[in-house]
């Protein structure tokens, strides 16, 4: 091994979930949204001036900042935006995270966290979710650096109640706590309202999912600006544009919708209740969910198989690997049409699955 090969970095890397190449592909394994961004959105891409992209962006991300503090009721300089809520939490992980005490999150969450904390080189803890899924408040009244929290959780689903989330926030006074809320608006409530009582809390959205702009990547921290203005020092250290003109165009666009964004939610949550409903009858089990995708174990049949043969029929949902989720799939919500074939596809796998037995 060369020399230099004992100063390299290594870290274990987060999987993404898979993006197939073939056409006709129901693909519900990366928590897309299925319908096409606001229409102002189409409109923005319509007008665009090429010529503006020989010029940089502004640093500041203002036109964006301004409409996101606008529809969320809070002051510009409450919000941070980066490129995608991974943009958003690693900037988190290296400005709040410099302590030797490990920072905390669950056993059962968003497998980027540890990545990060093992990039960076930040001591960390898991706690274990109880058999429902669910967060013991009191694993996250001890000594730490700092505390992750997904709400609701992925890949389970599970939302957290208000008061267990703010128990948390209030115990931990010299930490800094961060609720990710990448899938807060199918159905959770947020815990936005907190910020100007906690000065210690973060709140990190995504205009990836409910917005539908996974392809754009669009995230932000809401927070008191003591903390914006650290993540802001700490990405102008590391890189001082951040997002492209066009991107902060598309952002402002489809922020400004409401009414748009308001209609889709409802439509995926909808579909949601009738999956949910369909995979109960079929035999499945899953937590309650509000997020957009469902997480779903048979009582029979392995998950690991059924994700096999569902692939063979070119439709892809999420399969862990890992202990205490190995038997479950995370289904993202499609379309009414996909979930119905999706269902019509499990119906077939389950009985194929019943006929083989003696």
């Amino acid at each position: 091994m060369a020399s230099w090969e004992d100063n390299v970095r290594r870290v274990e890397p987060y999987v993404p979930g898979e993006q197939p190449k073939q056409k006709n592909v129901i693909k519900l394994n990366t928590n897309e949204n299925p319908y096409p961004p606001a229409p102002g959105v189409a409109q923005v891409l319509k007008e665009f001036d090429t010529d503006q992209l020989r010029l940089y962006p502004d640093p500041e991300i203002k036109g964006l900042v301004s409409a996101i503090a606008k529809v969320k009721g809070l002051q510009e300089n409450q919000v941070f935006v980066g490129v995608g809520s991974d943009d958003v939490l690693a900037m988190c992980f290296m400005t709040f995270f410099g302590s030797s005490q490990p920072i905390l999150f669950p056993d059962i969450t968003y497998s980027f966290y540890d990545v990060w904390a093992e990039l960076l080189r930040i001591p960390y803890e898991t706690q274990a979710l109880n058999s429902t899924f669910g967060i013991d408040v009191s694993d996250y009244k001890k000594k730490n650096g700092g505390i992750v929290i997904p709400n609701p959780n992925a890949p389970t689903g599970v939302e957290e109640p208000e008061g267990a989330l703010e128990e948390i926030i209030r115990s931990n006074p010299d930490a800094v706590v961060i609720i990710d809320e990448a899938y807060v608006d199918f159905g959770a409530k947020s815990v936005l309202p907190l910020i100007d009582k906690y000065d210690n809390l973060l709140v990190v959205q995504t205009f990836s999912k409910s917005r539908s702009l996974a392809g754009s990547r669009i995230g932000f921290a809401m927070g008191n600006p003591k903390l914006i203005s650290y993540l802001n020092d700490c990405k102008y250290s590391f890189n001082s544009y951040t997002m492209d003109r066009l991107t902060i165009l598309l952002g402002k666009a489809s922020i400004e919708d409401v009414d748009y964004f308001e209609t889709q939610v409802k439509k995926i949550v909808k579909t949601r209740s009738w999956t949910m409903e369909q995979l109960k009858n079929l035999g499945f089990t899953a937590p309650d969910s509000k997020s957009n995708f469902i997480f779903a174990s048979h009582k029979k049949v392995p998950a690991k198989y059924i994700f096999e043969e569902l692939k063979k029929k070119n439709i892809y949902v999420r399969y862990f690997a890992k202990p205490r989720i190995d038997n479950y799939l995370r289904i993202t919500i499609g379309t009414d049409e996909e979930m119905k074939s999706l269902i019509g596809v499990l119906d077939e796998i389950i009985r194929h699955t019943d006929e083989m037995k003696p």
